[in-house]
């Protein structure tokens, strides 16, 4: 299973969006050199006003490029960043993986998938409706998220856009991703 760096991203403040970036550092234990949410322990603001000691499981964000496709159907303008990811994929199914697959970015970089990215409400301040499509239920009622995986940093590197992504994945039994 393998696939392809779309776009790379990355903000050193606060914004939804991060604007597109000719490479990224990824660093051991740690997320995107320069991110604002890089760091052993949590970043995201939500998660520090319950607890600023917790494990930063959200050190990377991935969002695959085909959900931009799918937002532009719906009516939607939304290009890799502007969901606040780190790294944009193309041909990968990233809402597939279990809790544990590896991302092996060249021949340094590797990522480790923790969970489901959650998303929150600043997503229909980007874009009024914007949170039904990445969020829904599906036929037996159960919560659907589409924004993308988290994962941490096991291996440092450079990542650029047109990298290969080839996947690792942990031994059976493979667990689904759930929020983190």
């Amino acid at each position: 299973m393998s696939g392809t760096v779309a776009a790379v991203s990355s903000n050193g403040e606060y914004s939804f969006t991060k604007p597109n970036r000719d490479s990224i550092t990824l660093l051991t234990g740690l997320g995107v050199e320069g991110d604002i949410h890089a760091g052993v322990t949590v970043k995201h603001r939500s998660r520090v006003a319950q607890d600023p000691t917790q494990p930063n499981l959200r050190q990377v964000h991935l969002i695959h490029e085909e959900l931009f496709t799918e937002l532009r159907e719906a009516g939607f303008s939304v290009v890799p960043g502007e969901l606040g990811e780190n790294v944009t994929t193309r041909g990968l199914d990233l809402l597939g993986l279990p809790v544990g697959a590896r991302l092996c970015f060249g021949d340094d970089a590797v990522l480790e998938v923790t969970g489901l990215r959650n998303p929150c409400l600043q997503i229909d301040n980007f874009q009024d409706g914007l949170l039904k499509q990445v969020v829904g239920r599906d036929a037996a009622g159960s919560v659907v998220r589409k924004a993308g995986i988290m994962s941490i940093v096991l291996e440092g590197g450079v990542v650029r856009p047109g990298d290969t992504i080839t996947v690792e994945l942990p031994a059976e039994p493979h667990r689904p991703l759930e929020r983190v």
